[in-house]
């Protein structure tokens, strides 16, 4: 268990300031997700009055909930990869990759506001609860971050910012290494 926190602590150092914000925005959506985002309410008839139950993600699962813990956790392993020093290519980047992750959560949560999970009962009503609303601000900062990684233009992964070179292709070197060899010629005299 101790490795694992080991492992964990130091993802944790070799990640940038702004990789750390999008770990954080997406451990963020994943805690919001055991938070209460749905209110039940259903109308006892025998009593005459109305039994209130509070729902979070996992008790409502949809393609919508399942998306969005897949959405955060993807983005916690992209993390850790990088962290580790694993090397990979993404289409666009991670800035990108990030982002659009965090644009598609920040849009399923927007769209469970309209669709919200069927309740069976006499007078049954949903309504949304704050743990719903931490996680629409968490996704939010979870694209906030990948936009902040893809303007500053970091490379994909710590271990390509040590071995990234700046290198001539080898056509100019050898057009370089050729003018170095020819002897110079002095000013040309003019007419």
């Amino acid at each position: 268990m101790s490795s694992r926190v080991q492992r964990l602590r130091a993802a944790s150092g070799a990640l940038d300031a702004d990789q750390r914000f999008a770990a954080a925005a997406a451990i963020g959506l994943l805690v919001a997700m055991f938070l209460p985002w749905y209110e039940k309410s259903v109308f006892v008839p025998g009593s005459r009055s109305f039994v209130n139950d509070s729902i979070s993600a996992f008790g409502a699962v949809s393609f919508v909930e399942a998306a969005i813990f897949l959405v955060s956790a993807g983005v916690l392993v992209l993390l850790l990869a990088r962290a580790e020093g694993r090397p990979f290519h993404l289409p666009g980047g991670d800035g990108t990759v990030i982002l659009a992750a965090g644009a598609w959560a920040t849009l399923l949560i927007f769209y469970r506001v309209f669709d919200r999970p069927d309740i069976s009962g006499n007078g049954a009503t949903v309504g949304i609860q704050w743990g719903f609303f931490v996680a629409f601000v968490a996704a939010g900062a979870l694209a906030l971050a990948g936009q902040r990684i893809r303007a500053a233009g970091s490379p994909a992964s710590p271990s390509a910012r040590r071995t990234r070179r700046r290198r001539e292709p080898r056509s100019c070197r050898r057009r370089s290494e050729a003018g170095a060899a020819a002897p110079s010629r002095g000013p040309m005299p003019s007419s």
